[in-house]
């Protein structure tokens, strides 16, 4: 992929207000940035420019309104998941430069890795995360590419959904779904319905034979031409960022919890082998592999469509859900949660992820 020239220091520069300057004087300030990338394949930087930002300072989303009831039920899953994963405990982050460009992928504002570190004896020594990282490999990354199902990857898809069930978050989005109306209460039927959401092949982009799943999109990514399209988790993106196929780029906007400055949702910009890039990606940084499923499953079933805000615990939320299919065979077009705050200079612009 060509990489685009973009200046930092003469669009961001702008004394529009006070964020433009900030910009500016970490732009002047992290001019030379030559630290090589712990991957396995050289990076040169496309520019020592950086608009790098050590603190932002988040306003309210102009006209923030949350679904109540999905905020609720969103809440309580978050607040029930003992098993997600905390900053300088499980893993630690490494944001560098802010990038500016949201529209395609240009110059590169990171040198180091996004993830400095994830203790993967302690997080994938966990039931669901284990499981989940065993999907990981079962897909073509190319839409060009049939997917062929094997029996192992079957049974590995069974395991995931048994070891998920047997956590309170999946067991309390099965009741709250149970009371809607919205799932059966039986729970091998359940899982049933959960298998078909999630791992039932189909076609996409005029293929002519299945080519994609939900899971594949959201949870793995999906290889479109030049671009890349989904990979929104953030275990994927580690261990594709450690096997040298993803270059982090830097990030756009952070949300953090006030009192502990937790970095949760990320917007973050990657190339993929040099070759295929995305301009702007949602990361949901430590999330266990249930919650999301548990999310998303959620509001799918809840017949929720389109861009949604929710409030869940303290994160102001926007919740991107996409299904299509009849009522018997639901499926994802994407599902993801990026930060309902934008930093000023983001939201002048409109971005959106």
């Amino acid at each position: 992929m060509i990489k685009k020239k973009f200046c930092p220091s003469s669009r961001c520069g702008r004394t529009e207000n006070a964020m433009f300057a900030i910009l500016k004087a970490f732009s002047s300030y992290k001019q030379g940035v030559n630290r090589a990338k712990t991957v396995t394949r050289p990076k040169t930087l496309q520019s020592t420019a950086t608009c790098k930002i050590s603190s932002l300072k988040f306003i309210m989303a102009e006209g923030f309104s949350p679904d109540s009831e999905l905020s609720e039920i969103i809440s309580k899953l978050w607040e029930m998941d003992d098993n997600k994963c905390f900053p300088g405990e499980d893993y630690e982050l490494d944001l560098q430069g802010y990038v500016c460009n949201s529209r395609e992928v240009g110059d590169d504002y990171a040198s180091q890795s996004l993830f400095k570190y994830v203790d993967e004896e302690k997080v994938f020594s966990r039931p669901t995360y284990k499981a989940f990282r065993a999907l990981l490999d079962n897909y073509e990354m190319d839409l060009k590419d049939e997917e062929t199902v094997t029996w192992e990857e079957r049974k590995e898809n069974h395991e995931f959904l048994t070891a998920i069930m047997e956590t309170e978050v999946m067991k309390e989005a099965h009741r709250y779904l149970v009371s809607k109306g919205a799932a059966p209460e039986d729970e091998g039927r359940f899982k049933g319905l959960l298998h078909g959401i999630w791992f039932k092949m189909f076609r996409k982009g005029g293929s002519s034979s299945p080519n994609s799943s939900s899971f594949e999109h959201v949870f793995v990514g999906e290889g479109r031409g030049e671009d890349m399209i989904g990979l929104h988790n953030w275990i994927q993106f580690y261990l594709q960022e450690k096997a040298g196929n993803i270059d982090y780029h830097g990030y756009f906007r952070r949300e953090t919890i006030r009192d502990d400055d937790i970095i949760r949702l990320l917007a973050v910009q990657f190339s993929w082998n040099g070759v295929r890039g995305k301009p702007l990606c949602s990361v949901f940084i430590g999330s266990s592999p249930e919650f999301e499923i548990a999310a998303y499953t959620v509001t799918l079933l809840l017949d929720r469509n389109g861009k949604l805000e929710v409030n869940m615990g303290e994160y102001e939320v926007e919740l991107t859900v996409h299904s299509y299919g009849s009522s018997h065979y639901r499926k994802l077009g994407t599902a993801y949660m990026a930060a309902a705050r934008f930093d000023d200079y983001a939201r002048k612009r409109g971005w959106h992820s």
